[in-house]
């Protein structure tokens, strides 16, 4: 290998090193690796340049015709991705593709899609067994035959709520949810855009048929779900505490309408999920002229039922969110905001206020600050009455639904001593669920009609539309977007660029490779542990493409069956756990789920061989030497 290599080997170590310590954000440290190798890769260029025009002046080479043969001459010496070469990582369709996807999973959050789509599909779960069982097992059921990007992408909000109603930590449910999705992928040839590549890569007469891959990719699948659902729970930490009335002292009354026609009539409390919404109590419920106090979870609603809750501003702001609940007072319907336009608030109303003194009917709030009062808190305590008729107080804190411009317009008043937004708190459309549901299959089965050469026109007219029928808001798109998330796959990708560039990747696999001897079993193994290794340390595309034409090289030197060794491949350029960059869906739940580099290896490296077990023993006797 060359200095150049050596060097890229040396700054991909020290990234995983300072990673592994946890001395700065993975975004930050990717960039900075990736701004060492393209520095170093400019200084290169500055150099061979110079030198170009000395063998120029020495009439050892032609001058270059125009300044683009220039660069060809230069670039036959730089071993490095320049700066240039870099940022055109940064329009990696994958990358792209990713933070269209968010944009499309807003417009699924905000018209409450998800929760149609997934409700009956994952209950009530009443422990992390159950969580993980009846979350697993249709996420890799469903990658088998859809990218598992956008399966991981749709399903993160659905994790998010299954944490918030059950108290498990998300760090418990997010990294196994995006593993399920890439074992899922495994067990078909268009399971995973690396299978639809190296198969694709493969002469006419040596291609996989669409379950071929499923007798050795079943048994993986089967074998990491049981593994993900047997120890991810201790072996995964609570990174994040369950949520508890200790967090927030404020308590706020807000009452609720059971929707005539809406789908909670005819439910008991428990299955319309209104008993287990963390730091949220149902004290009553009004009946026509009867009340009905300690409500049983039994109970069953019935239309225009009145509930009565105590709780949280987080629970309150779920509570408004979910379909078949209406807001007890009848002015958020009389507000002169469109539904898009508005969010929920917090103000604490002031002495100066002129409404002290009255009830919020009587002191016309509606009318006199174009907001509709949702819910009160004061002093931690139930207000008893109806919220119309709440006299005010100064001190109160009152939860609003206004447009997004009252807190500025309010901000400065002597109304109220604080205003400010709740985080996520935008009414769900979900008179546009339909629309977004649509637009869903739509992208799906568009995406499904090639070898994944379709996923980002797809992701892209899905996101488009999703905006246009307002599904989402272009600022609420703008929000879903996970910068960090996409900095670090597109530095990640540059550096899985300098190390193919480098010739640091192949110069390994070769010698590695040359002294294995003979054994088909052991060529088998290496080859599937240097792929794995590759795509830790790289991107799993690029591992495939690097890895297969030296398996193939391998194949026609011992004189075996191609099939063990292409599925090998597959297998491991798909399933690298043990870093966040061996799939871009390890990157996508980083954050959300509060993990660090270390909670991947202590997970992944044990699934990792676990894989290559189950697959350099399997892939033999399904297709043999």
């Amino acid at each position: 290998m060359g200095w150049e290599a050596w060097f890229v080997v040396a700054v991909v170590s020290a990234k995983l090193a300072v990673l592994a310590l946890e001395w700065a954000p993975a975004d930050l440290v990717c960039m900075m690796a990736l701004f060492a190798v393209v520095a170093v890769a400019e200084v290169q260029r500055y150099r061979e340049s110079a030198q170009l025009d000395v063998r120029i002046a020495e009439g050892e080479v032609a001058a270059p015709a125009t300044p683009q043969e220039r660069e060809k001459l230069i670039s036959k010496y730089v071993k490095l991705p320049t700066a240039g070469s870099a940022i055109r990582e940064f329009g990696n369709t994958g990358l792209i593709t990713v933070g269209l996807l968010f944009v499309v999973v807003a417009g699924l959050v905000q018209t409450g899609a998800m929760s149609i789509l997934t409700g009956p599909l994952l209950g009530r779960p009443k422990n992390l067994l159950t969580a993980q069982v009846r979350l697993l097992t249709p996420v890799a059921a469903a990658s088998g035959f859809l990218n598992n990007t956008p399966i991981v992408a749709m399903f993160m909000p659905i994790v998010g709520d299954v944490c918030k109603r059950t108290g498990i930590s998300p760090s418990k449910l997010f990294l196994p949810m995006a593993y399920a999705a890439t074992l899922g992928g495994v067990c078909t040839v268009i399971g995973t855009s690396t299978n639809i590549i190296v198969n694709d890569k493969l002469p006419e007469d040596q291609k996989l048929a669409l379950f071929e891959l499923s007798w050795v990719g079943l048994p993986c699948a089967v074998g990491g779900l049981l593994y993900l659902i047997g120890c991810s729970g201790w072996l995964l930490p609570d990174r994040k505490p369950a949520l508890s009335l200790s967090d927030d002292p404020r308590q706020y009354t807000t009452e609720m309408i059971v929707e005539a026609g809406g789908p909670l009539v005819g439910r008991s409390v428990e299955k319309a999920g209104l008993r287990h919404l963390p730091g949220l109590f149902l004290v009553e419920i009004e009946r026509g002229n009867e009340v009905l106090p300690a409500v049983s979870s039994k109970e069953k609603l019935q239309a225009n039922d009145r509930l009565v809750f105590v709780g949280i501003v987080e629970s309150v702001v779920d509570l408004r969110k979910m379909r078949g609940l209406l807001p007890a007072t009848d002015q958020v319907f009389k507000i002169d905001t469109p539904d898009t336009d508005r969010t929920l608030i917090e103000a604490v109303v002031s002495e100066r206020c002129p409404l002290v003194g009255m009830s919020i009917r009587e002191g016309r709030f509606r009318t006199h600050y174009n907001a509709a009062v949702l819910g009160v808190a004061r002093g931690g305590k139930r207000i008893p009455g109806k919220i119309g008729d709440i006299v005010l107080q100064a001190g109160d804190t009152l939860l609003v639904e206004a447009h997004t411009a009252f807190v500025q317009q309010q901000r400065n008043s002597s109304d109220f001593f604080l205003v400010s937004h709740v985080e996520n708190s935008a009414p769900v459309r979900h008179n546009k669920s339909w629309i977004a549901l649509t637009t869903l299959a739509g992208m799906v089965a568009f995406a499904s009609l090639g070898d994944g050469e379709y996923m980002l026109p797809a992701s892209m007219g899905a996101a488009v539309l999703m905006i246009v029928t307002r599904c989402c808001t272009a600022a609420e798109g703008r929000q879903s977007i996970d910068l960090s998330v996409l900095i670090t796959i597109g530095a990640s990708l540059a550096l899985g660029r300098a190390i193919e560039m480098s010739g640091a990747a192949r110069a390994s696999s070769e010698s590695m490779i040359g002294l294995a001897g003979d054994s088909a079993w052991v060529q088998l193994g290496l080859v599937y542990l240097l792929t794995l290794v590759l795509t830790e340390l790289v991107t799993n595309n690029t591992a495939a493409v690097l890895m297969l034409p030296l398996a193939l090289a391998t194949v026609e030197r011992l004189g075996v069956n191609h099939k063990p060794f292409v599925v090998a491949v597959m297998i491991a350029a798909s399933c690298g756990f043990a870093t966040p960059f061996g799939y871009q869906t390890n990157l996508m739940v980083y954050g959300p789920g509060g993990y660090r580099f270390s909670d991947y290896l202590r997970i992944g490296i044990p699934l990792d061989v676990l894989m290559m077990i189950i697959t350099v023993a399997l892939a033999p006797f399904a297709f043999p030497f």
